[in-house]
């Protein structure tokens, strides 16, 4: 009898740590996944679950897309417009070739999404608009239209922190003839 309730006792006992250990492991890991960054409001914190593992950093905002310009030009729901950092898409405006495609992929890259907005070292250009590079959950949207051929690398100082990664996409764009590099003949108006 005794031999019984010492087995038991030690399988209550070792079934309770292995339920601790289990509660503790769920919860560092959700904690893992949870970032706090910045929101759109300095004195407030947004919360997120994205998959990416970020620093904790004042670079970050996230933002849902209520608009989509053009193929590098969005305008996200505090109606402030989003310029993407190191890469230019042709203009719709002056009908440059490959400009509606451009958009069209940005647009369905974005459009009602909630993105982050990662900021590099300028707030804004000189028209105003946020500069930043933008991401759909893993997808790093800057990154996606260079390596589509939907954009060309531009990037301008002090802003370069993804230029030698923008560089290698375009080389793989133009190499295999995709987006603007296989269906426009003088893609000079892309500064």
């Amino acid at each position: 009898m005794k031999k019984q309730k010492l087995s038991i006792s030690r399988l209550f006992v070792l079934g309770i740590i292995l339920l601790l250990v289990v509660l503790l492991v769920f919860r560092f890991k959700g904690r893992e996944s949870i970032q706090i960054v910045p929101s759109s409001s300095p004195s407030s914190l947004l919360l997120s679950d994205s998959k990416l593992r970020l620093p904790l950093s004042s670079n970050f905002i996230y933002a849902k897309v209520t608009r989509v310009i053009d193929g590098d030009t969005i305008v996200i729901d505090s109606s402030q417009k989003i310029r993407y950092i190191g890469m230019n898409t042709p203009e719709i405006e002056t009908s440059e070739c490959y400009a509606t495609e451009a958009s069209e992929i940005n647009k369905n890259l974005v459009l009602g999404k909630e993105v982050r907005l990662e900021k590099d070292v300028s707030e804004t250009d000189k028209y105003g608009r946020l500069l930043r590079y933008v991401y759909v959950g893993d997808t790093f949207i800057n990154n996606e239209l260079v390596k589509d051929g939907s954009a060309k690398v531009e990037t301008v100082k002090p802003d370069v922190k993804y230029e030698s990664e923008f560089v290698t996409w375009q080389k793989f764009a133009k190499v295999n003839k995709l987006g603007l590099w296989g269906r426009c003949p003088n893609i000079d108006f892309l500064r």
